[in-house]
């Protein structure tokens, strides 16, 4: 029994270290698995991020080119009716120097008057398109900074959508790769952990027999210390039974000798009378 739970222990230890082994290779590719997913998670939300982004973003530019167009059709307006008042006033200006020139050489002091009513009109006239020119050139100028700022944003935003574009490949490829990892590690997990399952029962077992070794181990042992204890009570019992018959065997003699030893005193006084009875006798006799 000795050798063989010393075997048991001996394989309980050896299963017991390929169940860590197991275990430990389990662990390492759970831990290998959680990591792949975690970088195919991440991909894929860096991916929806990016989708969401972009989208947003065509939005903007959308909002920004409209604004834009609008700004621009504002802008090409104001231009048209700024070129079309310098052209009035070019032409206003002509008129002008014609109607001096018609007063200078008019003679008629009413035809000369009619002429530099009109020639105050005009002037009226071209302060007005001064005014109306410098107003709308002051918008254009305006308008003109709005397009160059809205122009820049579009731009912007273009140049923002491009490079999100072109991180999506490799986002992908990533996601592809964490993917087809990912599915690899998963059978190795299984089988790991059956591994780690297989190596458990068979400790499990060894160990059971082990316990139900030792269980009866002490028992007997027990057994064992139980028949010795009777043996010593009844050892003891013995030595006592050996003791009490010798006690009352050296009883028996003490008392045999007692009695031995009171008879001889008593034969011993008798013969004296005995012979003090005869030794006066002879006296006489003589």
């Amino acid at each position: 029994m000795i050798e063989l739970l010393a075997s048991l222990e001996k394989l309980v230890l050896t299963l017991r270290q390929k169940k860590n082994e197991a275990t430990k290779l389990r662990k390492k590719v759970e831990k290998q698995l959680n990591q792949v997913r975690s970088t195919e998670r991440r991909s894929l939300s860096g991916l929806h991020s990016i989708d969401k982004k972009i989208e947003s973003e065509r939005e903007s530019i959308s909002d920004a080119l409209e604004i834009l167009t609008q700004k621009t059709s504002q802008l090409d307006s104001i231009e048209r009716l700024v070129k079309s008042a310098e052209e009035r006033l070019s032409r206003e200006k002509d008129e002008i120097e014609q109607m001096k020139q018609e007063i200078e050489f008019s003679e008629n002091t009413e035809e000369k008057q009619t002429v530099e009513a009109r020639l105050r009109s005009i002037y009226g006239h071209i302060d007005e398109l001064a005014t109306e020119i410098q107003s709308r050139q002051k918008t254009a100028k305006k308008i003109a900074l709005d397009v160059a700022q809205y122009s820049d944003i579009k731009s912007k935003i273009s140049t923002k959508i491009q490079k999100q574009l072109k991180s999506k490949p490799s986002l992908r490829e990533t996601i592809t790769t964490s993917h087809k990892t990912a599915e690899k590690l998963a059978k190795e997990f299984e089988k790991k952990t059956k591994a780690e399952e297989t190596a458990k029962k068979v400790l499990d077992k060894a160990f059971t027999k082990l316990k139900e070794y030792l269980i009866k181990k002490r028992k007997a042992a027990e057994r064992a210390a139980a028949r010795k204890k009777a043996a010593e009570r009844a050892a003891a019992r013995k030595k006592a039974a050996e003791r009490a018959a010798a006690r009352k065997k050296a009883a028996e003699r003490a008392a045999a000798k007692k009695k031995v030893a009171k008879r001889k005193p008593a034969k011993k006084t008798a013969a004296k009378k005995k012979v003090a009875k005869r030794k006066p006798a002879k006296k006489t006799a003589a």
